[in-house]
């Protein structure tokens, strides 16, 4: 019996070539968000175009547009990166000052270098944003090409934070240093009302946070959750305001302009919602900004023209678990630092970064350091999880661990 020669393979389609593109107006949005999914909000091309369409990212601010873009051989988006030439390390929330420093000392010119990461946005996510139906490859030459870029232009170094962990394993590949640290993120385990929650804490930190929302309540303010077109103009003139007195008093540098938040409730409505304390006559007087992700509530900024006892936690984190658990949002993450956040609920979750560095005698020096600052790292979070206020036993996490 004869049998018919099998049909030669099909060709696998592979990334033909990477590019760098200089504004994200000039990627086409869909083809950007194909690869960027849904999910989190704040690599979606809505948003990362408002950052550059109001001013907030360019040259004024230390972060210059240079996205790193894979095509396949019929020339079609595969895959990008959100990347940026910088001449300085602020807004970055993974810092590398010392490094800078070190480097210059030595006689090197550590800046500019590149970033790939959300700007002034300390928001996990993906950073090696892959098509669905990209070559396999796609994602390790993102990280590859990161590192050629680098290489090429003669930078010092290349540093994509806040990264996910199939973005880092590819990065670790391709060369890059891995760095751990960590946030304090808040995890729903099927809450059906704010009460639920405070159950699982121990009584006298139950106690804690009730006392701080009835001190709130008493003030006279009112408190409203504010989504999308209820968000009006006057709300965000009265929230800028709140974000430049937080500016002033922290002695920082206000980034975001007015207009990028006339962007983002332009294009990103349904995922804005703001947190607003208003005084008697109805005038705003404090404000939390959120975003809403597939799964989870992003908190970011927060100002208030008030000084209120506990008005910063009721609406940058008891409103923010109101919302996730009405909404069945499994997780609220309230951006970096802050280990007052631990006591109300919120658990130390470990971050990954991933750091090439070109001169080969800096990077054994900065590889030294890294290996024997994430076990100090893991040491720091095992030692604050028994502080948190849950019950002995609960440690606050979900079922898969956080």
């Amino acid at each position: 019996m004869l049998f018919p020669t099998p049909p030669a393979p099909k060709p696998q389609p592979t990334v033909a070539r990477l590019k760098l593109v200089e504004a994200i107006a000039d990627i086409p949005a869909l083809a950007w968000d194909a690869c960027a999914g849904t999910a989190n909000p704040f690599v979606s091309h809505a948003f990362l175009h408002a950052m550059e369409a109001s001013g907030s990212v360019s040259s004024r601010t230390g972060w210059v547009p240079r996205h790193l873009v894979a095509e396949d051989t019929a020339g079609r988006i595969v895959g990008c990166a959100p990347l940026y030439l910088k001449g300085h390390s602020w807004g970055e929330y993974v810092f590398d000052h010392a490094w800078a420093d070190a480097f210059q000392r030595a006689g090197g010119s550590y800046y500019p270098k590149l970033q790939a990461a959300v700007p002034f946005t300390p928001v996990p996510g993906p950073r090696l944003l892959v098509a669905p139906d990209a070559p396999g490859e796609t994602r390790q030459r993102l990280a590859e090409g990161l590192a050629e870029v680098a290489d090429r232009f003669g930078l010092s170094s290349v540093h994509v934070t806040f990264a996910e962990d199939a973005d880092i394993d590819a990065l670790v590949a391709a060369g890059f240093l891995e760095r751990h640290g960590y946030q304090f993120h808040w995890h729903n385990r099927g809450y059906g009302h704010f009460d639920d929650f405070l159950n699982d804490l121990a009584s006298r930190k139950r106690k804690a946070l009730r006392k701080e929302r009835e001190a709130v309540a008493a003030s006279g303010l009112t408190l409203r959750t504010l989504v999308g077109g209820q968000i009006e103009p006057r709300h965000w003139d009265a929230f800028y305001d709140f974000y430049l007195a937080t500016v002033d008093k922290r002695w920082g540098s206000a980034y975001l302009t007015r207009p990028f938040f006339d962007q983002i409730a332009d294009t990103l409505a349904e995922k804005v919602v703001l947190m607003v304390a208003e005084d008697a006559g109805g005038t705003p007087v404090a404000g939390a900004l959120n975003l809403r992700g597939a799964d989870t509530l992003y908190g970011r900024n927060w100002g208030a023209v008030v000084d209120v006892p506990f008005l910063h936690f009721e609406l940058c984190y008891y409103r923010a678990l109101d919302y996730a658990i009405a909404e069945g949002l499994p997780k609220v993450e309230a951006g970096a630092q802050g280990e007052h956040k631990l006591q109300r609920g919120y658990v130390p979750v470990r971050m990954r970064s991933a750091h090439w560095i070109g001169n080969p005698s800096f990077r054994r020096a900065v590889a030294g350091f890294l290996d024997k600052e994430r076990p100090a790292v893991a040491e720091q979070m095992a030692e604050l999880l028994p502080l948190s206020p849950f019950k002995r036993g609960n440690d606050g996490l979900d079922s898969s661990g956080g």
